[in-house]
C-alpha cells in the first residue's frame, strides 16, 4: 500500500502523464506513433524483465519474450490504427476514457461496498462489486458520447439499440480490462515483485499503469486490425 508521503509524487506524475498522452494524442501523426512505439518499448523491456527474473527454462524464455512481443506489438497498432481513423476527441472519449472509467469505477465502488474478492492471490482489493462499478462507469462514459453526439467521427444516434449496444460496451471493456490487471498482477507474482519497474515515480512501471489498455486494444487488434492486415489494407 502506498503511504501518504507519497501522494504528491503520484498526483505530480499523474498530471505529467495526462499532459503528455493529451499532446501527443492530440498532434497525432508520426507524434503519436512515435509515443505509442516508445511506450510498447517500455513495456517490453519490463515484460522481459519480469519474465527472465522468473528463472524459467531458456526455451520457455524465448517463447514468452516471443508472446509478449505479439501481444505489446498488436496493441501498439491498434492504438495507431485508431488515431488514424479518428479525431483525437474520439479516441480520448470513445477509446481511452472508458478503459479510465473502469479503473476510477472500480476504486470507488469497490471501496464502498467491498464484498467477495474475485482473485485474491493475485490482487487481494480487486471485488466484484468494484468489477460492476468499473462496467457501469464504463457504460455511462460510452453513453455519454453517443447521447451527446459530440464526438463528431463517432456519429451515432441516441437509440435505444445504441444504448443498449454502449451498456455491452461498458461491460465487455470492463472485463478484458481487468483481466489485463490480472495477468500483469500473475506475472509480477511469479516474479517475485511489486512493480514492474520503477520507470514512473509513485506508479511503477509502464506496465503497470497500462495493463488494461493494452488488453482491451490488444482485442481491439484482433478484432478490427488483424483481419485488415491480412488483406493488406492496414
Amino acid at each position: 500500500m502506498k503511504t501518504k508521503s507519497d501522494l504528491p509524487i503520484r498526483l505530480a506524475s499523474a498530471l505529467v502523464m495526462v499532459g503528455m498522452v493529451g499532446a501527443v494524442l492530440w498532434l497525432g501523426g508520426y507524434v503519436w506513433i512515435g509515443f505509442v512505439v516508445l511506450v510498447a518499448g517500455l513495456v517490453l523491456w519490463e515484460w522481459n524483465r519480469l519474465v527472465r527474473a522468473v528463472g524459467r527454462s531458456p526455451q520457455a524464455e524465448v517463447l514468452w519474450l516471443f508472446l509478449g512481443a505479439m501481444y505489446v506489438t498488436g496493441a501498439a497498432l491498434a492504438m495507431i490504427q485508431v488515431r488514424i481513423n479518428y479525431t483525437a476527441l474520439g479516441v480520448a472519449f470513445t477509446y481511452l476514457a472508458p478503459v479510465i472509467a473502469v479503473d476510477v469505477g472500480a476504486y470507488f465502488v469497490g471501496r464502498a461496498i467491498g464484498g467477495p474478492k474475485i482473485a485474491p492471490k493475485l490482487s487481494p482489493s480487486k471485488t466484484w462489486a468494484g468489477l460492476g462499478g468499473g462496467a457501469a462507469a464504463a457504460s455511462c462514459v460510452i453513453i455519454a458520447v453517443v447521447v451527446s453526439g459530440w464526438v463528431p467521427d463517432m456519429g451515432e444516434t441516441a437509440s435505444v439499440t445504441a444504448i443498449l449496444l454502449a451498456i455491452a460496451a461498458g461491460v465487455v471493456i470492463a472485463v478484458v480490462a481487468q483481466s489485463g490487471d490480472f495477468f500483469e498482477s500473475w506475472m509480477k507474482r511469479r516474479a517475485g515483485v511489486k512493480d514492474s519497474s520503477h520507470l514512473i515515480p509513485g506508479h511503477g512501471g509502464v506496465f503497470d499503469r497500462v495493463d488494461g489498455f493494452l488488453a482491451v486494444f490488444f482485442v481491439i487488434f484482433c478484432v478490427n486490425v488483424a483481419p485488415g492486415l491480412a488483406r493488406g489494407s492496414f
